[in-house]
């Protein structure tokens, strides 16, 4: 696989440095998806700034007792874990007392969140009996890397539990590929009356669940005996995807199997997410490096629209 260079990770978080500081108005997921990014452009530099930043804004929301403002935990919205992986690198890279307390309040949250009757995470409160493919990417790195740090085995049993059931429920059997969700219930107008799934194959939500494994597989352990099993589920749902990447760009569509149909159109995000979990696949070993074509073709593509 070819080496690329830091140049467009370094500009972009640049560009979220000069442009943007938060405000405690909400804790949303999106603020963790940004600053993993910017910790990995830390790491590879060296450059201090993009560290201070992080934890220059995630003191805004937690403070030296431990205590995270404007995060619900009551809420059983599993979208806020997220933002918990930061909150275990700070405690990681500082051993400040107050990272540790913020994690065990998220840790607790699982601990209590609802779940379906297979034990599966609910999305949301407000969205019962439902499994989303992006609940996944939510909420069982933290997890997984919380089990690790803090010496909690049993969690590994449930995060392999979460991802292998995520799958079952949501494959189809004739493209491989995963629907967006799953409604225990068939409570919900698009959840199918036999399988309970929603309608279509959403970019994005196979992308959060492909990263989802590859960064438990940081943490998770190399000698638990459902780590083959999980690495089986990636290299199956990755290879449904790339048969599914758009030839003539290298992208992948909006609706992964409606390729050119009216409405549908090629997409950032879920590209982006396939060329990350393709080329950490790889790096991890999941997959061979046959792989690395589909991989380069959509960074390729995704760096000319830059």
């Amino acid at each position: 696989m070819k080496k690329y260079d830091n140049n467009y990770g370094v500009r972009m978080c640049d560009s979220v440095i000069k442009r943007h500081r938060l405000l405690p108005v909400k804790w949303s997921y999106d603020y963790g998806v940004v600053f993993e990014g910017m910790e990995k452009i830390w790491l590879k530099t060296g450059d201090e700034k993009y560290f201070r930043y992080i934890k220059d804004n995630m003191d805004i929301y937690v403070d030296s007792h431990g205590y995270i403002g404007h995060y619900q935990p009551h809420e059983y919205n599993i979208d806020n874990v997220k933002n918990g992986r930061t909150i275990l690198m700070l405690y990681r890279n500082t051993g400040e007392k107050k990272y540790k307390l913020a994690a065990s309040l998220i840790r607790e949250q699982l601990r209590r969140h609802p779940r379906t009757k297979e034990g599966g995470f609910w999305h949301k409160m407000i969205y019962p009996y439902q499994m989303w493919l992006d609940g996944l990417y939510m909420g069982q790195p933290f997890y997984c890397e919380y089990g690790k740090l803090f010496n909690e085995p049993d969690i590994f049993d449930d995060v392999a539990h979460q991802i292998i059931l995520m799958y079952e429920k949501a494959k189809d059997p004739k493209t491989g590929l995963l629907y967006h969700g799953y409604d225990e219930s068939r409570g919900m107008k698009w959840a199918d009356d036999k399988t309970g799934c929603s309608p279509h194959f959403w970019g994005r939500a196979v992308g959060w669940y492909t990263m989802a494994i590859v960064d438990v597989l940081d943490n998770f352990p190399e000698n638990h005996e459902k780590r083959d099993r999980i690495c089986e589920i990636f290299k199956n749902v990755i290879d449904a995807v790339i048969k599914v990447q758009d030839e003539e760009t290298g992208l992948w569509w909006q609706i992964l199997d409606m390729g050119g149909r009216e409405g549908n159109y090629l997409e950032s995000s879920c590209s982006a997410m396939f060329v990350y979990s393709i080329a950490k696949g790889i790096r991890l070993g999941i997959l061979d490096e046959s792989y690395s074509v589909y991989c380069e073709k959509g960074y390729e593509a995704l760096s000319a629209a830059l």
